[in-house]
């Protein structure tokens, strides 16, 4: 079967065998690009015209308990600026997005253990009560079901909670001991249980990745049958080299950012974060505006609810105007 065969099949089929994952992903070319991305362009088009949905990015805190290899906001990191933003600045950060024509807002931290439950629950309530025509997303990490449960009563709609790796001994390598697989996949079931859209998803180019880990992670992005689905390339800073990383393998980025339409549950969303955010280095500080263009040439996963979003990403201050970045679709 040539990558042009396996391409109709992920089409029509709606998904690959592990096997055809791995030799795609090892295979990939221009040529396979570029005739992936016009079966995008066309499903994309098809359902979203030439129409702009528009997210509001509010990067709270940069404080985090965990020590993840990959991460710029990682607790060991001495040369990370931290801050935290108050109920107020939330506030005020999603008060001006609204005059712009923000109709979600997104809430994306660290695990950041200063930020309770009653905290992030007055806040959510606090944006609702302000904004009641607008959706929240989260994106704080693992909690325990009762914490998830509490923010979704106090009116959030959605959870971005990526995977990062579906391959167990690649999850080791990238985290601290005291995290596992087994309980980041049970926080996404938990979500998925209490109501959550929900959004999984995973980076491309991270330390000791290969092609078996990523046909894994497409594998299991089918069998939970996200809402959202968040993928991006690794970036480290200039001159910083990581472990066990492979260089050539981020050219795979391209089959995960434009060309796989349809794969994984229908009403998800393929999304690239800003440049920056998977930095080394780290993001930073404060909100951030986040745009998508429907008729973008990144992908298409899962058009037939209207819920798949094609990306374009770049980073907006929060005092200035929406423009070309990243988020996830209408609604």
């Amino acid at each position: 079967m040539t990558n042009t065969e396996r391409i109709d099949k992920l089409n029509r089929e709606k998904q690959l065998t592990r096997e055809d994952w791995i030799t795609l992903i090892q295979t990939y070319n221009d040529t396979d690009r570029e005739y992936a991305a016009a079966i995008a362009r066309e499903l994309t088009t098809a359902q979203f015209g030439d129409k702009i949905y528009i997210r509001g990015i509010v990067e709270f805190s940069n404080f985090c308990k965990n020590d993840c290899l990959y991460c710029g906001i990682r607790h060991s990191n001495k040369n990370a600026d931290r801050y935290r933003l108050t109920q107020e600045d939330i506030l005020a950060c999603c008060d001006e997005g609204y005059g712009y024509g923000f109709r979600t807002f997104v809430l994306q931290s660290g695990e950041d253990p200063w930020y309770t439950d009653d905290r992030l629950a007055a806040i959510v309530s606090a944006i609702k009560a302000a904004h009641p025509d607008c959706a929240v997303t989260l994106s704080l990490g693992e909690r325990s079901r009762e914490s998830y449960q509490r923010l979704y009563d106090a009116g959030a709609d959605r959870y971005l909670l990526r995977h990062e790796t579906a391959n167990e001994a690649h999850y080791h390598k990238l985290h601290p001991a005291e995290l596992s697989l087994a309980h980041r996949m049970a926080c996404l079931r938990d979500l998925k249980a209490i109501g959550y859209q929900t959004g999984c998803g995973f980076m491309v180019g991270s330390p000791y990745q290969t092609a078996e880990c990523l046909a894994e992670d497409m594998l299991f992005i089918k069998e939970l049958q996200p809402e959202m689905i968040g993928i991006g390339a690794l970036h480290p800073p200039q001159g910083h080299a990581l472990p066990g990383r492979a260089p050539g393998l981020l050219r795979a980025d391209l089959i995960f950012a434009q060309p796989v339409p349809d794969h994984a549950a229908q009403g998800s969303a393929a999304s690239h974060h800003r440049p920056g955010h998977h930095r080394s280095d780290g993001p930073g500080k404060g909100g951030a505006g986040r745009s998508q263009r429907g008729h973008a040439q990144s992908v298409a996963i899962g058009c037939a609810q209207k819920n798949t979003y094609s990306t374009t990403t770049r980073s907006v201050p929060a005092t200035n105007p929406p423009s070309a970045s990243s988020a996830w679709g209408p609604g």
